[in-house]
Parts: C-alpha cells; structure tokens; sequence
C-alpha cells in the first residue's frame, strides 16, 4: 500500500508525462472546467503549475487580475491514477517563466510567438489534493473471486495532501 507521499510523487511523476488537466475556477458559473495543458517549471514537485492561454477566453476573462480560487482534474492516461487539486489562480505573465516554459507546441497556438497580444500565462498554486491510485483491473477482478474487498484495498491507495 503507497503512503501518501508515494502517492503525492507518484501524481507530479504522472502530470510530467500526460500533462492535460480539467481546469476552472469556483463558484464561476460561467468557467466550465477546460481541459488544459500542465506547464511545470523545472523539477518541481509541489506546484506551481503554469498553463498558457489565449487572454479572450473564457476562463482568461473570468480571472481577470485579481487571484481566484480555482481547482483542478486529473486523470492519467492509462487510468492508474487520478487528482483532485485546490488551489489559487492567477495571471503571472513573467517573461522570464515565459521563456523557460515556451515550447513548440505553445507557439503554434500563438501567431505573434511570445509577443502576441492574446498570449496569456497562468499560475495554478495547488493548496491541497486528493489522489487516488486505481486498482481496477484484471488482477483485481482475480483478486474479488478468491474473496478479496475491493472497499478495503481502495481505502489504502487514497492520499490527501496539503500541497501549499
């Protein structure tokens, strides 16, 4: 059974390789959770979480300048790990993190490269998170026939972490 910071490790591991997270602001009606592309500065392993956007989107606009509170999903790839994050959020167009951060990918969204107009960073601090390893599988459903309580493995492979 993982501890929670094998767990905690494991997550920032996983969000390296797959990178796409669920992210939106609370109690924004009009901010839907949109799937987004993790940005991590170096090795980082508790935060911050950056994201590039367009400034004219909608969750760009319902920041606007001030920090808001702000959560974000996760799900691995191959399913074998998910999150749940809290935390602030807020603009942080930091030329220097701009530079560190900026990819081939970013900049075929951005015709005007670094200097585009609509270019926007943004700054997820992740205060706290929920990670749940997933067991189901093959192995698992094996493990039920012979009488295993798959209630009682899942409560071992659950981590809350204060990331902040």
């Amino acid at each position: 059974m993982p501890t929670p910071q094998e767990l905690e490790k494991e997550f920032w591991t996983s969000l390296k390789s797959d990178m796409t997270m669920m992210l939106g602001l609370v109690g924004v009606a009009e901010s839907h959770a949109r799937p987004m592309t993790a940005q991590l500065d170096g090795e980082a392993e508790r935060g911050p979480i950056f994201f590039f956007t367009a400034r004219d989107t909608a969750l760009a606009q319902a920041l606007g300048m001030a920090p808001r509170r702000a959560f974000a999903t996760y799900a691995a790839k191959g399913h074998g790990l998910f999150a749940a994050l809290h935390g602030g959020l807020m603009l942080d167009n930091d030329r220097a993190t701009i530079d560190r951060l900026w990819n081939r990918f970013v900049a075929a969204w951005f015709e005007g490269g670094k200097e585009d107009p609509k270019l926007a960073l943004i700054r997820f601090e992740p205060e706290s998170a929920e990670i749940w390893q997933n067991d189901s599988s093959f192995l698992a459903g094996v493990k039920m026939l012979f009488g295993s309580d798959p209630k009682v493995e899942y409560r071992d492979k659950v981590a809350k972490v204060r990331t902040g």
